[in-house]
């Protein structure tokens, strides 16, 4: 059974930098995209950055230039890195990883972006 795990959440202050990380327990084959969304007290859950099989990447208007998506295919791993952190970026983060047979999620790791 593939699992994802994730870690490196955590409480940051304002313009602080936080990665996260989120590795598959096995190979995963056939992967289409690997991604993360946030999901805020109160808001619908939103995809924040994905990278396509191929290297492609789009993030959300509201971290583009601040959040970095990458990957390490040997390791199944995906990470997230986040600077320039916002109040706004608060929210609990989770991995996707989108196959030809279907999607796998992380736990979620709750992010807090605090003075």
């Amino acid at each position: 059974q593939v699992q994802l795990v994730e870690s490196g959440g955590g409480l940051v202050q304002p313009g602080g930098s936080l990665r996260l990380s989120c590795a598959a327990s096995g190979t995963i084959f056939s992967i289409y995209a690997m991604g993360w969304y946030r999901q805020a007290p109160g808001k619908q859950r939103e995809l924040v950055a994905a990278i396509t099989s191929g290297g492609s990447t789009n993030y959300a208007d509201s971290v583009r230039g601040r959040f970095t998506i990458s990957r390490d295919n040997a390791k199944n791993t995906v990470y997230l890195q986040m600077n320039s952190l916002k109040p706004e970026d608060t929210a609990v983060y989770y991995c996707n990883i989108r196959t030809r047979g279907r999607d796998y999620w992380g736990q979620g790791t709750q992010v807090t972006v605090s003075s």
